[in-house]
């Protein structure tokens, strides 16, 4: 049995050494055209810091193959399978985006290629996990993998937008968060203190998948900064209080009873709130700072606040009106209205609008395993 398993483990170790010679050649590729079209040096300035990073990603692979089995009592499978190769592609595209890093100026003209780059790797996150479904490869190491290259994204794209004054410099906390969270764990688990078991919460995947998405969009010069600095906080606060959360869980501080009162009290209370109080603060800023002669804006945001206020498609609703203040930012605005009116959308895409909805349009899908 040993020696079966020895050999599937040589074969997926030659596969994995295949994967990072076509990524290695990638890299020439890119180097060969910012040789070409800027200059070696910067060319090899890219090219370090996306080997880097590959070369992580491929150490990351290299030491959990053992894991790529359906569970822990089950056999090795013979191939990595297309979901994980899949996700390692997307470990590339994180990596071909790091080649980026502190280049924003020098290579400002080619910033969309990082855009690209992490976009694709998060249309990838949605799509590796439908193929390893479809495919009837479910592993712990896609599992492994699809949480390790998920936060090495939440370090990379943050410090890229942060550098391009997308994101506010505090949104770091939420890049740290994971690994100052793992730590935690070591260190609880080396003094021998219990480890509580986490009760299930779809709304982890959910949030990090939007994080994913709110970065890619970030990057691309399409949205007005003044809106994606305040968004990015935003979208960071509900996923450091999601890890405070698991945290207080883990160390028996919250009981699994009293973690899902708190998930109850936002779905009947918080949620629905947040309803309330966009359609509110639409209202506010109509009155403020928008053009009354604009018959779409001036007809289209009652509709979309109806909408959200009655809980019809309403994280759709609060989706349009974060993309209108991107596109058209109302500057004449009372800061203190906008900012809350991009808290509350924010929050509503993030978490849904909760009880008394008519039609939570969207929610089965973004929580849905896609392929499963």
């Amino acid at each position: 049995m040993q020696a079966t398993e020895n050999v599937v483990l040589n074969l997926l170790q030659h596969e994995v050494r295949v994967i990072a010679a076509l990524g290695v050649g990638v890299l020439l590729i890119g180097f060969g055209f910012f040789c070409l079209a800027e200059s070696w040096i910067l060319a090899g300035q890219w090219m370090i810091l996306a080997s880097l990073i590959w070369a992580y990603v491929c150490r990351c692979v290299w030491r959990r193959l053992p894991l790529n089995r359906a569970s822990a009592k089950a056999p090795l499978y013979c191939s990595l399978g297309w979901g994980n190769r899949l996700t390692i592609v997307r470990g590339g595209c994180i990596a071909l985006t790091g080649g980026f890093l502190f280049m924003q100026q020098t290579l400002a003209s080619y910033m969309w290629l990082p855009a690209l780059c992490y976009t694709l790797a998060a249309i990838l996150d949605r799509l590796d996990g439908f193929a390893a479904r479809r495919s009837g490869q479910v592993s712990l190491l896609g599992n492994e993998l699809d949480i390790r290259f998920d936060a090495l994204g939440l370090v990379i794209a943050p410090l890229l937008a942060i550098g391009l004054g997308k994101l506010h410099i505090s949104y770091l906390l939420l890049s740290m968060a994971y690994y100052v969270y793992r730590w935690g764990l070591h260190r609880r688990s080396l003094r021998g203190l219990p480890l509580h078991a986490l009760p299930e919460n779809p709304l982890r995947r959910t949030l990090a998948g939007f994080q994913m998405a709110f970065v890619a969009v970030a990057l691309w010069p399409l949205l007005d900064p003044e809106l994606t600095v305040i968004a990015g906080i935003a979208f960071m606060l509900p996923v450091l209080f999601g890890f405070a959360a698991d945290w207080w869980v883990v160390c028996g501080a919250l009981t699994p009873q009293a973690y899902e009162r708190l998930a109850d009290w936002s779905d009947q209370f918080f949620q629905p709130g947040l309803r309330v109080l966009f359609a509110l603060l639409l209202f506010l800023l109509m009155q403020d700072a928008i053009d009354v002669a604009d018959n779409i804006v001036t007809f289209g945001l009652p509709l979309v606040a109806g909408l959200v206020l009655l809980g019809l498609a309403g994280r759709l609703g609060a989706l349009i009106v974060l993309a209108w203040l991107g596109l058209h930012y109302p500057t004449a605005s009372h800061p203190v209205v906008s900012y809350l009116l991009i808290f509350t959308a924010s929050w509503i895409v993030l978490l849904g609008t909760g009880c008394y909805s008519l039609w939570p349009w969207g929610d089965e899908w973004i929580q849905r395993y896609d392929g499963a």
